[in-house]
C-alpha cells in the first residue's frame, strides 16, 4: 500500500457520487475516444498491437511434420502518468448560506472535477487533431476545397476514403469519428445526408442525429460539446469550443484485449486513481473553509497514428 504524508481525508463518499457521473452526458469525450485502461505501474511499457500482425505465414501442413508457428507482434510503448489535480475552498459561511438550496460540498466537488474534465479534454483534443501526428497521404486528407459547412459538400464521401484508408493500413475497419459541434451542425444540413430520407414528409433534427453514424458507415460518433472560457483572468467571459470545426479523425477505437488494435488509450494508474477521479478534503483554519482535492494519475497515449485518418474540412 503506498503511503501518503498527507492531512488530507479520502472522500470515498464525493468520489463514488463522481464515478456515477457520466461526463459523456455533458459533452466530454476525451475518454470515449482513448478509453480508459488501468495499470499498476505510474510509470512503465504496455505491449501494443501493431500492423505487422498482417504478414502472411505458410498454412500448408504436411503429414507427419510440425505446424509452422505465428506469434503476435506487439511493441513495447512507454508511459509515465502525470498527477493532475485541482482544488476548491468551502468556506463556513458559504456552507451555511447555501445549506438551503444546494449540497455545498458536492456541488464544490463537481465544479473542482469539471474544471479538471476540461484540461483533459483540451490535452486529448491537441493530440487527436494534431497535423505533426497525422502527417503524409496514410494519415492526413485536406479536403477543405469542398469544406463540410458547404451544404454540397461530399462529406459521405471523404468519410468513406478515411475509412478505407485505415483498413488498408492496419487491416481494422475504422469504427468511429470525432468531431465539433460546428461541424455536426453543418453536417445536419448537408444536401447528401438530408437525401437519405426519401419520403419523409418531415426530417427532424432527432431522425438526423440517430442515424448520422449509420450514413457515414461507422458506430460511434463522438461530438465534442464542451468549451473554455479563453479570456485572460480580469477580462470579460469569451468562449471557445475545445474541439476545432477545422478538423475530422476517423480511428478505429481501442477497447478490450491487447490483440485489439487501435487508436489509443488513456493510461491510468489504478493505485492512485482506482476510479479514475480521486476525491480528498482537509480543513484550512486559517480561511475558514474546507478544501476539496479532485485529481487522477493518468497519460493520454496515441498507440498507432495509422488506426486513425484525420480529415481537414474547413480552410
Amino acid at each position: 500500500m503506498i503511503q501518503q504524508t498527507t492531512y488530507a481525508v479520502p472522500r470515498e463518499d464525493l468520489g463514488e457520487a463522481l464515478h456515477e457521473y457520466n461526463p459523456a452526458s455533458d459533452g466530454f469525450i476525451a475518454q470515449e475516444i482513448l478509453p480508459v485502461r488501468v495499470v499498476k505501474k505510474k510509470a512503465a511499457t504496455v505491449s501494443v498491437v501493431i500492423r505487422e500482425n498482417l504478414k502472411r505465414a505458410d498454412a500448408i501442413h504436411a503429414n507427419g511434420s510440425a505446424f509452422h508457428r505465428i506469434t503476435m507482434t506487439t511493441e513495447d510503448l512507454a508511459y509515465a502518468c502525470k498527477d493532475y489535480g485541482l482544488e476548491g475552498p468551502l468556506t463556513d459561511d458559504d456552507r451555511e448560506n447555501f445549506d438551503n438550496d444546494f449540497d455545498a460540498e458536492l456541488e464544490t466537488t463537481m465544479h473542482v472535477e469539471r474544471s479538471l474534465l476540461i484540461e483533459q479534454e483540451i490535452r486529448v483534443a491537441a493530440k487527436v487533431f494534431n497535423t505533426t501526428t497525422f502527417t503524409g497521404a496514410a494519415l492526413y486528407t485536406d479536403v477543405s476545397s469542398a469544406p463540410w459547412d458547404a451544404a454540397g459538400s461530399g462529406a459521405i464521401g471523404h468519410v468513406a476514403d478515411a475509412r478505407e484508408k485505415v483498413r488498408k493500413n492496419t487491416g481494422y475497419a475504422a469504427d468511429s469519428m470525432v468531431i465539433g459541434p460546428v461541424t455536426l451542425n453543418n453536417l445536419l444540413k448537408n444536401t447528401a445526408i438530408l437525401g437519405k430520407f426519401p419520403g419523409a414528409t418531415i426530417i427532424t433534427e432527432a431522425m438526423l442525429r440517430a442515424n448520422l453514424a449509420g450514413i457515414l458507415g461507422i458506430q460511434n460518433l463522438f461530438v465534442g460539446n464542451e468549451i473554455y472560457d479563453s479570456a485572460i483572468e480580469g477580462q470579460s467571459f469569451s468562449g471557445a469550443d475545445i474541439w476545432s470545426d477545422d478538423y475530422a479523425l476517423i480511428f478505429k477505437r481501442q477497447e478490450g484485449p491487447v490483440s485489439s488494435g487501435g487508436l489509443g488509450r488513456t493510461i491510468l494508474w489504478g493505485r492512485m486513481s482506482p476510479n479514475n477521479i480521486t476525491v480528498a478534503s482537509y480543513r484550512e483554519e486559517q480561511t475558514e473553509s474546507d478544501i476539496y482535492r479532485v485529481r487522477h494519475y493518468l497519460d493520454e497515449k496515441i498507440f498507432d497514428p495509422y488506426f486513425g485518418h484525420l480529415l481537414k474540412i474547413d480552410a
